[in-house]
Protein backbone atom coordinates (compact mmCIF):
# COMPACT_ATOMS: atom_id res chain seq x y z
CA UNK A 1 0.00 0.00 0.00
CA UNK A 2 1.13 3.72 -0.70
CA UNK A 3 0.55 6.56 0.75
CA UNK A 4 0.16 9.77 -0.87
CA UNK A 5 0.18 13.05 1.62
CA UNK A 6 -1.99 16.45 0.97
CA UNK A 7 -1.74 19.18 2.98
CA UNK A 8 -4.87 17.77 4.77
CA UNK A 9 -5.65 14.32 3.80
CA UNK A 10 -3.72 12.19 1.73
CA UNK A 11 -4.72 9.43 -0.72
CA UNK A 12 -4.29 5.89 -0.62
CA UNK A 13 -3.69 3.40 -3.52
CA UNK A 14 -3.39 -0.18 -3.26
CA UNK A 15 -1.55 -1.46 -6.78
CA UNK A 16 -0.96 -4.98 -5.91
CA UNK A 17 -4.97 -5.54 -5.61
CA UNK A 18 -6.26 -2.18 -7.41
CA UNK A 19 -4.47 -1.11 -9.67
CA UNK A 20 -6.50 1.55 -10.60
CA UNK A 21 -8.03 2.75 -7.77
CA UNK A 22 -7.07 5.74 -5.51
CA UNK A 23 -9.31 6.81 -2.93
CA UNK A 24 -8.78 9.97 -0.38
CA UNK A 25 -8.95 8.78 3.34
CA UNK A 26 -8.37 11.03 6.36
CA UNK A 27 -5.23 11.85 8.15
CA UNK A 28 -2.93 8.78 9.84
CA UNK A 29 -5.22 9.10 12.94
CA UNK A 30 -8.14 7.52 11.41
CA UNK A 31 -6.93 5.36 9.51
CA UNK A 32 -8.72 2.91 11.75
CA UNK A 33 -11.65 4.48 11.20
CA UNK A 34 -12.00 4.58 7.52
CA UNK A 35 -11.36 0.56 6.58
CA UNK A 36 -12.37 -1.77 8.76
CA UNK A 37 -9.34 -4.01 8.03
CA UNK A 38 -7.10 -1.22 9.21
CA UNK A 39 -8.96 -1.32 12.51
CA UNK A 40 -5.23 -1.90 14.33
CA UNK A 41 -4.42 1.39 13.43
CA UNK A 42 -6.75 3.11 16.00
CA UNK A 43 -7.08 0.57 18.55
CA UNK A 44 -3.47 -1.55 18.59
CA UNK A 45 -1.88 -1.49 21.79
CA UNK A 46 1.66 -2.05 20.22
CA UNK A 47 2.00 0.65 17.44
CA UNK A 48 4.86 2.02 15.62
CA UNK A 49 7.18 4.65 15.34
CA UNK A 50 7.46 5.58 19.19
CA UNK A 51 9.31 8.22 20.89
CA UNK A 52 12.87 6.45 22.45
CA UNK A 53 13.15 7.67 25.79
CA UNK A 54 16.60 6.88 26.93
CA UNK A 55 16.32 7.04 30.47
CA UNK A 56 14.10 4.13 30.56
CA UNK A 57 15.87 1.64 28.36
CA UNK A 58 16.48 -1.50 30.04
CA UNK A 59 19.83 -4.03 29.67
CA UNK A 60 19.00 -6.56 28.33
CA UNK A 61 22.12 -9.71 28.51
CA UNK A 62 20.91 -11.69 25.90
CA UNK A 63 20.69 -9.75 23.32
CA UNK A 64 23.65 -11.25 20.77
CA UNK A 65 25.10 -8.90 17.97
CA UNK A 66 23.05 -8.56 14.67
CA UNK A 67 24.69 -11.25 12.18
CA UNK A 68 24.12 -10.01 8.40
CA UNK A 69 24.40 -13.20 5.81
CA UNK A 70 24.79 -11.76 2.10
CA UNK A 71 26.34 -14.75 0.99
CA UNK A 72 29.59 -12.65 0.55
CA UNK A 73 27.90 -11.51 -3.37
CA UNK A 74 26.41 -8.03 -4.26
CA UNK A 75 23.00 -7.38 -4.57
CA UNK A 76 20.92 -5.29 -7.08
CA UNK A 77 17.16 -4.23 -7.13
CA UNK A 78 14.80 -1.88 -8.16
CA UNK A 79 14.46 1.84 -6.56
CA UNK A 80 10.71 3.20 -7.19
CA UNK A 81 9.14 5.97 -5.88
CA UNK A 82 6.12 4.98 -4.80
CA UNK A 83 4.33 8.16 -4.21
CA UNK A 84 4.77 7.53 -0.39
CA UNK A 85 8.59 6.45 -0.03
CA UNK A 86 11.84 6.14 -2.03
CA UNK A 87 11.46 2.27 -1.71
CA UNK A 88 14.70 -0.65 -2.97
CA UNK A 89 13.22 -3.62 -3.64
CA UNK A 90 16.13 -7.02 -3.70
CA UNK A 91 15.83 -8.75 -6.77
CA UNK A 92 14.72 -12.33 -5.67
CA UNK A 93 17.71 -13.86 -7.06
CA UNK A 94 19.97 -11.72 -4.13
CA UNK A 95 19.07 -13.22 -0.89
CA UNK A 96 20.27 -11.14 2.11
CA UNK A 97 19.49 -12.68 5.60
CA UNK A 98 19.82 -11.69 9.18
CA UNK A 99 19.85 -13.02 13.04
CA UNK A 100 20.86 -13.07 16.35
CA UNK A 101 19.66 -9.78 18.57
CA UNK A 102 15.89 -10.49 19.21
CA UNK A 103 15.73 -12.93 16.84
CA UNK A 104 14.62 -16.11 17.03
CA UNK A 105 14.63 -16.85 13.38
CA UNK A 106 16.18 -15.84 10.51
CA UNK A 107 14.61 -12.73 8.48
CA UNK A 108 15.38 -12.30 4.94
CA UNK A 109 15.70 -8.48 3.23
CA UNK A 110 12.34 -7.12 0.99
CA UNK A 111 12.38 -3.87 0.74
CA UNK A 112 14.94 -0.36 2.01
CA UNK A 113 12.54 2.29 2.74
CA UNK A 114 13.32 6.35 3.34
CA UNK A 115 11.84 8.50 5.55
CA UNK A 116 12.65 12.34 5.15
CA UNK A 117 11.77 15.65 6.17
CA UNK A 118 11.00 19.04 4.46
CA UNK A 119 13.47 20.88 7.74
CA UNK A 120 16.38 19.20 8.92
CA UNK A 121 14.78 19.14 12.49
CA UNK A 122 12.17 16.23 10.79
CA UNK A 123 11.70 13.37 8.85
CA UNK A 124 12.56 10.71 10.85
CA UNK A 125 9.36 8.26 12.34
CA UNK A 126 10.85 7.56 15.32
CA UNK A 127 12.23 9.93 17.85
CA UNK A 128 15.51 10.08 20.34
CA UNK A 129 14.39 12.16 23.95
CA UNK A 130 11.12 14.00 21.77
CA UNK A 131 13.91 14.75 19.25
CA UNK A 132 13.68 13.65 15.44
CA UNK A 133 16.26 13.67 12.93
CA UNK A 134 16.24 14.73 9.76
CA UNK A 135 15.34 10.92 8.27
CA UNK A 136 15.58 7.51 8.69
CA UNK A 137 16.53 4.47 7.08
CA UNK A 138 14.53 1.17 7.40
CA UNK A 139 15.00 -2.68 6.18
CA UNK A 140 12.47 -4.71 6.38
CA UNK A 141 13.21 -8.37 6.83
CA UNK A 142 10.71 -11.18 6.60
CA UNK A 143 10.63 -14.68 8.38
CA UNK A 144 11.34 -16.79 5.48
CA UNK A 145 12.19 -19.47 8.49
CA UNK A 146 8.27 -19.75 9.02
CA UNK A 147 6.57 -18.20 6.00
CA UNK A 148 6.96 -18.70 2.79
CA UNK A 149 6.60 -14.37 1.61
CA UNK A 150 6.86 -10.75 2.98
CA UNK A 151 3.19 -10.95 2.56
CA UNK A 152 2.46 -14.00 4.48
CA UNK A 153 4.70 -12.54 7.32
CA UNK A 154 3.45 -9.32 7.78
CA UNK A 155 0.14 -10.45 9.41
CA UNK A 156 1.70 -13.39 11.37
CA UNK A 157 3.25 -13.55 14.20
CA UNK A 158 7.21 -13.06 14.73
CA UNK A 159 6.60 -12.33 11.02
CA UNK A 160 8.57 -8.71 10.34
CA UNK A 161 11.90 -7.64 11.89
CA UNK A 162 12.55 -3.64 10.56
CA UNK A 163 15.79 -2.24 11.43
CA UNK A 164 15.96 1.38 11.38
CA UNK A 165 19.06 3.83 11.08
CA UNK A 166 18.68 7.20 11.56
CA UNK A 167 19.82 9.77 8.69
CA UNK A 168 21.71 12.81 9.76
CA UNK A 169 22.97 15.66 7.37
CA UNK A 170 27.11 15.93 6.67
CA UNK A 171 29.80 16.82 4.45
CA UNK A 172 30.28 13.30 2.84
CA UNK A 173 27.36 10.86 2.46
CA UNK A 174 27.40 6.99 3.25
CA UNK A 175 28.74 5.17 0.38
CA UNK A 176 25.52 3.21 -0.12
CA UNK A 177 23.20 5.89 0.26
CA UNK A 178 25.02 7.71 -2.27
CA UNK A 179 24.25 5.10 -4.46
CA UNK A 180 21.00 5.84 -3.88
CA UNK A 181 20.47 9.30 -3.51
CA UNK A 182 23.45 10.51 -6.42
CA UNK A 183 21.84 12.74 -9.18
CA UNK A 184 22.02 10.42 -12.25
CA UNK A 185 19.85 7.73 -9.67
CA UNK A 186 17.60 10.08 -7.85
CA UNK A 187 16.71 11.96 -10.96
CA UNK A 188 15.37 8.80 -12.16
CA UNK A 189 13.02 8.46 -9.86
CA UNK A 190 11.12 12.57 -10.19
CA UNK A 191 7.64 11.12 -10.23
CA UNK A 192 5.28 8.28 -8.90
CA UNK A 193 5.78 5.03 -10.38
CA UNK A 194 9.39 5.75 -11.50
CA UNK A 195 11.24 2.86 -11.24
CA UNK A 196 14.97 2.44 -11.66
CA UNK A 197 16.91 -0.88 -11.49
CA UNK A 198 20.49 -0.58 -9.22
CA UNK A 199 23.52 -3.08 -9.25
CA UNK A 200 26.48 -3.85 -7.34
CA UNK A 201 25.06 -2.76 -3.97
CA UNK A 202 27.13 -3.94 -0.74
CA UNK A 203 24.49 -4.26 1.79
CA UNK A 204 27.03 -4.02 4.39
CA UNK A 205 27.83 -0.35 3.50
CA UNK A 206 24.26 0.57 4.90
CA UNK A 207 24.56 -0.18 8.44
CA UNK A 208 26.93 2.21 10.44
CA UNK A 209 29.92 0.92 12.75
CA UNK A 210 28.50 0.03 15.80
CA UNK A 211 27.21 -3.31 17.19
CA UNK A 212 25.10 -1.63 19.84
CA UNK A 213 20.82 -0.88 19.50
CA UNK A 214 17.72 -0.80 21.01
CA UNK A 215 14.84 -3.41 20.35
CA UNK A 216 11.11 -3.16 21.18
CA UNK A 217 7.30 -5.08 19.46
CA UNK A 218 5.58 -2.89 17.32
CA UNK A 219 4.24 -2.99 13.99
CA UNK A 220 4.18 -1.61 10.37
CA UNK A 221 3.86 2.32 10.38
CA UNK A 222 1.45 1.90 7.46
CA UNK A 223 -2.09 0.51 7.11
CA UNK A 224 -3.02 -2.04 8.03
CA UNK A 225 -0.58 -1.54 10.55
CA UNK A 226 0.23 -5.43 11.88
CA UNK A 227 1.56 -5.41 15.15
CA UNK A 228 4.01 -8.16 13.97
CA UNK A 229 7.30 -6.54 13.24
CA UNK A 230 10.24 -6.36 15.85
CA UNK A 231 12.19 -2.74 15.40
CA UNK A 232 15.90 -2.87 15.85
CA UNK A 233 17.44 1.11 15.98
CA UNK A 234 20.95 1.04 15.56
CA UNK A 235 22.79 3.45 17.60
CA UNK A 236 24.81 5.34 15.17
CA UNK A 237 23.13 7.23 12.53
CA UNK A 238 24.51 7.18 8.65
CA UNK A 239 25.14 10.68 6.97
CA UNK A 240 23.58 12.06 3.57
CA UNK A 241 24.68 15.10 2.15
CA UNK A 242 22.91 18.33 1.93
CA UNK A 243 23.03 18.08 -1.97
CA UNK A 244 21.55 14.83 -1.70
CA UNK A 245 19.06 15.68 0.96
CA UNK A 246 17.81 18.30 -1.34
CA UNK A 247 17.13 15.81 -4.00
CA UNK A 248 15.01 13.76 -1.84
CA UNK A 249 13.00 16.90 -1.14
CA UNK A 250 11.92 16.78 -4.54
CA UNK A 251 10.69 14.12 -5.47
CA UNK A 252 6.92 14.54 -6.19
CA UNK A 253 4.10 12.66 -4.94
CA UNK A 254 2.04 12.80 -8.09
CA UNK A 255 2.82 11.80 -11.20
CA UNK A 256 3.87 14.03 -13.84
CA UNK A 257 0.27 15.42 -15.22
CA UNK A 258 -0.17 16.33 -11.69
CA UNK A 259 0.57 18.93 -9.42
CA UNK A 260 3.99 18.45 -7.95
CA UNK A 261 3.52 18.08 -4.24
CA UNK A 262 6.92 16.78 -2.23
CA UNK A 263 7.12 13.52 -0.44
CA UNK A 264 8.91 15.14 2.36
CA UNK A 265 7.80 14.66 5.73
CA UNK A 266 6.03 10.94 4.78
CA UNK A 267 6.26 9.99 8.15
CA UNK A 268 3.27 8.21 10.65
CA UNK A 269 3.04 9.96 13.93
CA UNK A 270 4.52 8.40 17.12
CA UNK A 271 1.78 6.37 19.20
CA UNK A 272 1.43 5.16 22.92
CA UNK A 273 4.24 3.48 23.83
CA UNK A 274 1.16 1.30 26.48
CA UNK A 275 4.36 -0.42 28.67
CA UNK A 276 6.19 -1.87 26.23
CA UNK A 277 9.49 -2.20 27.21
CA UNK A 278 12.88 -0.38 25.02
CA UNK A 279 15.45 -3.17 25.33
CA UNK A 280 19.09 -2.66 24.24
CA UNK A 281 22.53 -4.55 24.25
CA UNK A 282 24.23 -1.30 25.56
CA UNK A 283 25.29 -2.28 29.46
CA UNK A 284 24.72 -0.10 32.08
CA UNK A 285 26.64 -1.91 35.08
CA UNK A 286 23.43 -1.21 37.19
CA UNK A 287 21.05 -3.44 39.51
CA UNK A 288 17.28 -2.58 38.70
CA UNK A 289 13.63 -4.12 38.53
CA UNK A 290 12.40 -6.62 36.00
CA UNK A 291 10.69 -5.60 32.96
CA UNK A 292 7.06 -5.82 33.32
CA UNK A 293 6.71 -7.99 30.30
CA UNK A 294 10.20 -10.01 30.19
CA UNK A 295 9.51 -13.51 28.38
CA UNK A 296 12.14 -15.99 29.64
CA UNK A 297 15.27 -13.90 31.26
CA UNK A 298 15.56 -11.15 33.90
CA UNK A 299 16.25 -7.94 32.59
CA UNK A 300 18.33 -5.30 34.21
CA UNK A 301 16.31 -1.70 34.54
CA UNK A 302 18.61 1.06 34.41
CA UNK A 303 15.90 3.48 36.45
CA UNK A 304 17.77 6.08 38.67
CA UNK A 305 17.31 9.03 36.81
CA UNK A 306 21.21 9.65 37.36
CA UNK A 307 21.52 7.22 35.06
CA UNK A 308 21.20 8.79 32.00
CA UNK A 309 24.28 10.75 32.23
CA UNK A 310 25.99 7.68 32.44
CA UNK A 311 24.54 5.38 29.97
CA UNK A 312 21.14 6.07 28.22
CA UNK A 313 23.13 9.43 26.88
CA UNK A 314 25.60 7.48 25.73
CA UNK A 315 23.20 6.00 23.32
CA UNK A 316 21.77 9.99 22.23
CA UNK A 317 25.56 10.93 22.07
CA UNK A 318 26.38 8.60 19.68
CA UNK A 319 23.34 9.08 17.36
CA UNK A 320 24.30 12.90 17.27
CA UNK A 321 28.16 12.43 16.38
Amino acid sequence: ISLIWTENSCMICSPFEHPRSVFCVAVPSFWGLVNSAWNLCSVGKRQSPVNIETSHMIFDPFLTPIKLNTGGRKVGGTMYNTGRHVSLRLDKEHLVNISGGPMTYSHRLEEIRLHFGSEDGQGSEHLLNGQAFSGEVQLIHYNHELYTNYTEAAKSPNGLVIVSIFMKIAETSNSFLNRMLNRDTITRITYKNDAYLLTGLNIEEIYPETSSFITYDGSMTIPPCFETATWILMNKPVYLTRMQMHSLRLLSQNQPSQIFLSMSDNVRPVQPLNNRCIRTNINFSMQGKDCPNNRAQKLQYRGRKNSYIHTAAMFSLHLHL
